[in-house]
């Protein structure tokens, strides 16, 4: 993840924790007040599955939230590969305020640390090769940079943050701008220095985004023999990234045809939540 949105993370997760506890606590835990206030208890997390870890911070500003004087101890951290029944984390502090931030607590850590895992598996699959797997724009609304963040700790690589960082110039654009050179012309003069992608659906596109000096350019749907033919012609002019009917049959022979980057969107969008578990103790 660029570093100048790593330092928003911070806020981005105060926002994102604040969020998930006015919709889940609201005006109150009601179920939390049947236990006596000064009742202290300790509480273990625990995984239920192999996986790749996501979402400390996440967890430590839910119960930071609701009461600092909860104590959260990890034995685990970002990026790490964990197996089946290993304990995450363990709390102690009183029993209303672990029971409140559970659920909240555990929502992040399973989204993330399932975006993470799914990325760790694609990574895998494509190791050996230089290839750079890159994450898409379909991430669920309100938690963009948690998820991009979690693709990083998985071993894949985040593609522009949103629709402000980077010109992406597709179909419709290229219509409506009047063609490739003139989109082209268009996003150098009204935001220089941004970086340029070009999407191309054949050859003869990327001959026309050659001429225009994009930096990179997305080879949409395109079969193996013409990715191969694309690394040819382009001859590290420009950076080549596929996109489309990428799965985990296809994704191994496309790094091997020597393109840079491939972009799936099933990185943030086809995540199966991390199976966890608290056991609490009194």
């Amino acid at each position: 993840m660029p570093s100048a949105y790593l330092e928003q993370l911070p806020q981005e997760i105060q926002a994102n924790v604040r969020n998930a506890l006015a919709e889940d606590v609201g005006t109150g835990d009601i179920t939390a007040q049947l236990i006596p206030a000064d009742r202290t208890a300790s509480a273990t997390v625990i995984t239920r599955e192999d996986a790749t870890l996501c979402g400390t911070a996440w967890v430590n500003e839910v119960f930071r939230q609701i009461d600092p004087d909860v104590r959260v101890k990890w034995h685990v951290q970002d990026g790490e590969r964990i197996m089946a029944d290993k304990t995450l984390f363990t709390l102690s502090g009183k029993a209303r305020s672990l029971l409140t931030g559970e659920r909240t607590a555990l929502n992040f850590l399973q989204l993330l640390s399932g975006t993470a895992t799914r990325c760790s598996y694609y990574a895998d699959l494509v190791s050996g090769t230089p290839v750079r797997l890159l994450d898409t724009r379909k991430t669920l609304p309100g938690l963009r940079l948690a998820q991009k963040y979690a693709v990083t700790c998985g071993g894949c690589h985040n593609h522009r943050i949103g629709l402000y960082d980077a010109f992406l110039i597709k179909e419709n654009h290229i219509a409506a701008c009047g063609g490739i050179a003139q989109a082209v012309e268009t996003a150098r003069r009204i935001a220089p220095g941004k970086p340029v992608e070009v999407e191309v659906e054949n050859l003869d596109e990327l001959e026309q985004v050659l001429a225009t000096g994009a930096e990179i350019v997305m080879l949409d749907n395109f079969s193996l023999e013409d990715m191969t033919r694309a690394v040819a012609i382009a001859a590290g002019r420009t950076k080549l990234e596929a996109s489309g009917g990428i799965n985990d049959t296809t994704i191994r022979p496309i790094a091997e045809t020597g393109v840079d980057y491939i972009s799936i969107g099933t990185l943030t969008k086809d995540v199966k939540a991390l199976d966890l578990s608290m056991r609490l103790a009194l």
